[in-house]
Parts: C-alpha cells; sequence; structure tokens
C-alpha cells in the first residue's frame, strides 16, 4: 500500500539514495538537493513539505509539495517567475526510484500529494501547479491523466501545467 511519510532522521538516508536512471537524471534534482530547498523555505513566504513515498515499509520514492513557490525566485533575476506558483500549492518534486518503477507508485502518490494539498496546510488556493521538461513524455502522459493542463507558462526551461483545486 503506497503512503506518505514526513521526512525525518530515521528515513533521510534511505531517500536521499534513492536513485533514478541515467537517462532521467536531466529531469529530476537529486533528493538531498530537494531536501535542501525545502530547509531554504523556512525564512521565505514560502513552504516545503518533502515526502518519503513508501509501498508498505520500503520506500520507493520521494515528494515534495511546495506552497508560494514564487517567493524564491527573487533569488534568480534570469528567471521569470510563473504566475501559477503565486499563493498556489505546487507539486515541486516527484521521483521513484528505478528500482520501482511502472508499477503504478507515481501515480498514487500525486494522489496523495493531492489529498494533502486539499487540507489546505497554508490555506486555500487555486491552483496546483508543476512543470517538467519538454522531453520528459512519461511525466507529460502522467500529469495530463491526472488532470493537469498546461497552461502556456515556463518555468525556465520547463513546461508548467496546472489542475485547478
Amino acid at each position: 500500500m503506497i503512503h506518505l511519510e514526513k521526512i525525518d532522521s530515521k528515513n533521510i538516508w534511505d531517500i536521499v539514495n534513492l536513485k533514478v536512471f541515467r537517462y532521467q537524471k536531466n529531469f529530476v534534482a537529486e533528493n538531498w538537493v530537494s531536501i535542501v530547498q525545502a530547509y531554504g523555505t523556512l525564512d521565505s513566504d514560502a513552504a516545503a513539505f518533502p515526502f518519503a513515498i513508501y509501498n508498505d515499509k520500503k520506500p520507493v520514492g520521494f515528494l515534495m509539495i511546495g506552497y508560494n513557490e514564487a517567493s524564491l525566485y527573487e533569488n534568480f533575476a534570469d528567471v521569470e517567475t510563473p504566475k501559477s506558483l503565486v499563493n498556489n500549492y505546487s507539486l515541486w518534486r516527484l521521483m521513484i526510484d528505478k528500482r520501482y518503477q511502472k508499477r503504478g507508485y507515481g501515480r498514487e502518490a500525486v494522489k496523495l500529494a493531492l489529498d494533502f494539498i486539499r487540507t489546505w496546510p497554508c490555506g486555500k488556493a487555486e491552483l496546483c501547479s508543476l512543470s517538467y521538461e519538454p522531453e520528459n513524455e512519461v511525466a507529460r502522459n502522467l500529469y495530463h491523466s491526472l488532470g493537469f493542463v498546461e497552461n502556456g507558462e515556463m518555468d525556465g526551461d520547463e513546461i508548467v501545467a496546472v489542475l485547478k483545486l
């Protein structure tokens, strides 16, 4: 059974050590980078919720939800802030370890992420936003099948898609 658990001292190294296939490395940041980014939101108007994805007791992936991620873009003068990130939730990261891909874990994890978002941990919002590399057809197909629609925005070189909450 797929479920999410907060990242803590008991599971952090299991999650940091999860890996994707070599050809997927350009599609997602390493988990330790995401965890550092989550810590970096503590003194900002953004929030991050990093989660381990488990199948029963086995860690199989990593997911991070963001809120108001747009407030972090002031640190990057050369990147235009997607408007859909302003005071909205985001599926900031999703990765499934290479040993556990193609089993439906990513789909179930996104559904659980949306359930968490709809508890409104940072208050109500209109959208959940995410982005993916244009050549990542697997991500595009997954997100489209869950109702995410491209809105014409770009996040750097990545395509932005949104889901109305």
